[in-house]
């Protein structure tokens, strides 16, 4: 089989709404958006035997969102969310549940061998037994693969340390990051007083990173390579509400890179999908084919 599989690695779960729950999770969105895009793709994560379990497998089925997703002694997981004003969602995330518990698995390792490029983020490895797992996974890429590795920050609620941050940050060649995260990582990491763009050519630097992804919301997003930076506005559109919208990015501008396209209009692609999904309740609308072609 080709070495040809975008992979989404992490939690995968319900985002309980105000109008009622909708599955969630950065890497099964990860997953959906980039399949959207005529890439084949696969979810990893894993699920408590219960009835949450199967409607959330059941979801992914009827999406057509591939997935090796593991059943687990304990219950599948589930984030309080609730929209503020202004559209931006605050959460609350339900602790030791299973995509904490994510197993480290045969068929795990053969996927590893198939991986073009790989999202992972900081949150799905608050609990030891799944941050072994991505880092196991990481390692069974093989070399001649060269895989894209993206490390979608995601800071949540204070599950993250220094030690993970900067050990995610060393793993991966694409970082992707908010304004506000940047501001915490350069805190943790002794930079706080520098602007935000000197930040980020520190990190690109530092970690020997082949491009780093800032979004700052309203104001924009740049994508820094070596020497060079890519600035797009961001639209303005009626936002119904923003859940998703930055996996949503992360889906599209990977997928349009791996596509063959240069950086600035990966980047452009990347913020148009994402303002769409704005203007959409839920994280996995569907993306109108004038978009996604």
């Amino acid at each position: 089989m080709k070495n040809n599989v975008v992979v989404g690695m992490g939690e995968a779960l319900w985002d309980v709404l105000p109008e009622g729950k909708k599955i969630g999770g950065a890497p099964a969105n990860f997953a959906y958006h980039v399949s959207q895009f005529g890439l084949e793709s696969c979810a990893v994560s894993a699920v408590g035997d219960d009835v949450l379990g199967a409607e959330l497998l059941e979801n992914f089925n009827h999406k057509g969102v591939k997935y090796l997703i593991e059943t687990v002694p304990y219950p599948t997981g589930t984030v309080q969310v609730e929209i503020d004003q202004a559209g931006i969602p605050q959460y609350e995330i339900k602790e030791n549940v299973a995509w904490d518990n994510i197993p480290y698995t045969a068929k795990l390792e053969n996927l590893a061998q198939r991986t073009k490029a790989v999202c992972f983020g900081s949150l799905a490895q608050r609990n030891v037994v799944s941050r072994n797992t991505i880092n196991r996974f990481l390692d069974a890429i093989p070399e001649e693969n060269e895989a894209v590795v993206v490390f979608d920050i995601n800071l949540r609620q204070g599950f993250y340390n220094k030690d993970i941050i900067c050990n995610s940050m060393q793993r991966c060649n694409i970082l992707k990051i908010n304004d506000e995260e940047l501001v915490a990582v350069s805190r943790m990491f002794g930079y706080p007083g520098i602007d935000l763009q000197d930040k980020c050519w520190i990190l690109l630097g530092k970690y020997n990173l082949k491009m780093l992804i800032l979004t700052c919301g309203i104001n924009g997003s740049y994508v820094f390579t070596p020497g060079n930076v890519s600035f797009q506005p961001t639209p303005k559109v009626e936002v119904a509400d923003t859940v998703g919208a930055g996996d949503s990015f992360t889906a599209a501008f990977i997928a349009s890179l791996l596509k063959g396209l240069p950086v600035a209009e990966a980047h452009r692609k990347a913020v148009e999908t994402s303002a769409y999904v704005c203007t959409c309740q839920g994280a996995m609308p569907t993306l109108p084919e004038e978009i996604t072609k």
